[in-house]
């Protein structure tokens, strides 16, 4: 599966609505960003049931700063539309894949439980 480009439009929708989802967030200035990109692609094609998402920064302002993007490239995963991982960065192409490994090992029922827990201490 190639990589799909995301917009404000249909960031959450595509969060919300598959498994897991990568999401690079990146620019076309950016070395780093272009250097990160073949590897990007690639895992995209080796892992074709996750979502392998980027956000061009330049064009997608609002959405950058709502994901409070400091520093690009920066990865975020989202798994049941929580997001676990977050790292400014590109990562080699090891990492990228122990990170899906890790990201697939997830407890999401325990997760979720912690989730809710946080809240029901945040609303006490």
């Amino acid at each position: 599966m190639a990589t799909k480009n995301l917009t404000l439009a249909d960031f959450e929708s595509t969060i919300l609505g598959n498994d897991i989802v990568l999401v690079d967030f990146w620019a076309s200035w950016c070395g780093p960003c272009r250097a990160f990109a073949p590897v990007f692609e690639k895992s995209s094609q080796a892992h074709p049931d996750i979502v392998h998402a980027k956000v061009d920064t330049e064009t997608e302002q609002q959405l950058a700063a709502m994901a409070d993007i400091r520093s690009i490239p920066t990865i975020m995963a989202f798994r049941e539309g929580v997001l676990v991982f977050a790292q400014p960065g590109a990562l080699p192409a090891a990492a990228l894949e122990d990170l899906i490994g890790q990201i697939e090992a997830l407890d999401m029922t325990e997760v979720h439980a912690r989730i809710a827990d946080q809240k029901a201490a945040a609303g006490a």
